[in-house]
């Protein structure tokens, strides 16, 4: 499915891992990226049966950002007449809708993170649910550094990740988050030695996950995002409605027997999405 792609997807059992392989560009993200993301992913959500999936880079970088082969798109550069502003806005919107499969998809999604996530990399993990990084990591707003403003999701997914005045700062100045930083306001989740162990680590939780009920995984993470872009009466009437819609008794039960016998509850998958 992905041998023509600029990354590779494998699986263990409920487990996916969505790799990066474009190490000699530092994982870069050409247009076989923008156009092959969001339909891996969503083929990826159809069959109901992962249950989480960790998103790692090859080599020395997780991602250096936007290849330059993007820009040299018309669709992406001409804005002269009115016509090629249409086209370069609805270019900016295909690629913000890549990205935000990752907060569509009914399962977690975990960042695991070596090295440089800049650019458009950084927009990236910011849909993640969760981060991880190795030591030595760092996080940078390259856009401002080549003469535009960031556009793909960082300045809008940040200010909810970051303080403010930090993402005002990156923002502006171009500077870079390092990793120990980051994990000290809470944008990374741990910091590990390397690039090995953070990827064993993600790997960890992405189990741990699977293993929960798979209905109360995909409910939390609908939840956390709705309450995120909405007020606390409107989340808590929304997960009201959720809760009725996803409630499983056997997976309740399952799982309080699980637990009084130290056994290991089994949970049915997701039903299939239709396929187009």
């Amino acid at each position: 499915m992905t041998d023509s792609l600029p990354f590779r997807i494998t699986r263990d059992g409920a487990v996916a891992h969505l790799r990066l392989s474009r190490p000699e560009a530092s994982n870069a993200l050409d247009m076989r990226f923008w156009r092959g993301l969001g339909p891996a992913l969503k083929d990826l959500d159809a069959g109901g049966d992962v249950r989480a999936l960790v998103l790692s880079g090859e080599g020395r970088n997780f991602c250096a950002g936007m290849d330059i082969s993007v820009f040299s798109d018309g669709a992406i550069l001409g804005t002269d007449t009115a016509a090629e502003r249409q086209a370069f806005h609805q270019a900016a919107r295909d690629l913000q809708d890549a990205l935000s499969v990752l907060e569509r998809v009914r399962f977690p999604v975990i960042a695991a993170v070596q090295g440089a996530c800049v650019g458009a990399g950084l927009d990236m993990i910011a849909a993640c649910d969760l981060r991880l990084a190795a030591e030595g990591a760092y996080f940078r707003i390259e856009e401002i550094n080549i003469g535009m403003m960031a556009d793909v999701g960082s300045l809008q997914r940040l200010p909810r990740l970051l303080p403010e005045g930090v993402v005002r700062e990156l923002a502006y100045l171009g500077t870079s988050l390092t990793s120990d930083r980051a994990e000290r306001l809470g944008f990374v989740n741990a910091v590990l030695p390397d690039a090995d162990s953070v990827l064993a680590a993600a790997l960890e939780m992405a189990h741990g996950i699977a293993a929960k009920a798979p209905l109360a995984i995909s409910g939390s993470k609908a939840a956390i995002t709705y309450a995120r872009d909405h007020t606390v009466a409107d989340g808590l009437e929304w997960a009201a409605v959720m809760q009725g819609s996803i409630w499983n008794t056997a997976d309740i039960l399952g799982a309080i027997q699980a637990r009084a016998t130290k056994g290991t509850p089994a949970f049915a998958d997701l039903s299939p999405l239709p396929r187009p």
